[in-house]
């Protein structure tokens, strides 16, 4: 992925050193794992905190614990968050204004490690990646990208930034009203039913993280097939079929959070292709066809 002399975006807030903790038990992999297994299977925050604690152990980054500064790589990964959420603010602005959507609000990004607070509750390291939409910030402790290839084999920067553009695709959500009429529905459904809804939230998206995609590559030139394959391998090794069989050797459907691996790799590339986010309502799609 070219970002070769592309601005950064200021709307980042680094909170890197106000958090964090020291490694332990399991390991900062082990724990974002488990911790990323225990969300798609149906868990929330709360279930994360309680199976971060019985797996052992805070989390943090220890090179930085121990001498107070980032390493080259985590530095490196901090200015291309930013570039990339440049690029969701550059691509984002000019599709509502071009599709009279209203003014694009750009939302903030939180670097953080360890755990660090969020008007939706505690935010851990063991969530991966997330969006809260009552503060309208996504947040990333960036050892996350260095689990995705170690503990998942997914790699590469534009796997990187789908992981970004994810985030502010639920962003995207928020601002068309998509996301609270959403939440509205599942507080009065059973879990079952809330998960279902959920599913279609993640896969919506991942399709809006899609659209982002064909239109940063129409502006800026910069990518070519093996950044999107980067993309579509991350996305079938984030499915919730393929997580759950990792972690226990088989799936639970009615589980399922965030869409099997077909799924996510189906309407990403949908995204990809189209460009068009009126071909994304997944909510008016069947089951079978989703």
């Amino acid at each position: 992925m070219k970002l070769d002399g592309r601005r950064e975006s200021s709307n980042v807030e680094d909170r890197r050193r106000m958090s964090g903790g020291q490694a332990a038990g399991l390991g900062i992999g082990g724990i974002l794992i488990v911790g990323l297994i225990t969300l798609l299977m149906g868990g929330d925050l709360g279930d994360v905190m309680q199976t971060v604690q019985s797996v052992g152990g805070g989390i943090g980054t220890e090179q930085e614990a121990a001498t107070g500064e980032f390493t080259p790589e985590e530095q490196a990964l901090a200015t291309f968050s930013k570039q990339i959420l440049a690029s969701t603010e550059d691509v984002w602005s000019a599709y509502f204004k071009k599709h009279n959507l209203g003014t694009y609000r750009n939302p903030i990004l939180v670097l953080y490690t360890g755990t660090t607070s969020t008007s939706c509750g505690t935010g851990q390291s063991a969530m991966g990646p997330f969006y809260c939409s009552a503060d309208e910030r996504l947040y990333i402790d960036l050892s996350f990208f260095s689990t995705m290839k170690r503990s998942l084999g997914a790699d590469g920067d534009f796997a990187y930034a789908y992981v970004i553009a994810h985030e502010v695709g639920h962003h995207v959500q928020n601002l068309l009203g998509t996301l609270g009429s959403a939440h509205k529905q599942m507080s009065r459904m059973s879990s079952e039913q809330a998960n279902r809804i959920s599913v279609r939230l993640e896969l919506q998206a991942d399709f809006y993280a899609g659209v982002w995609g064909h239109y940063e590559n129409s502006m800026f030139g910069s990518l070519d097939e093996g950044d999107l394959k980067e993309a579509i391998d991350c996305a079938s090794v984030i499915g919730d079929d393929y997580l759950q069989k990792k972690s226990q050797g088989y799936a639970v459907e009615e589980s399922f959070t965030h869409g099997t691996a077909a799924q996510r790799m189906r309407w990403l590339k949908k995204g990809l292709t189209t460009g068009d986010i009126s071909q994304g309502d997944t909510f008016s799609v069947s089951d079978r066809n989703l």
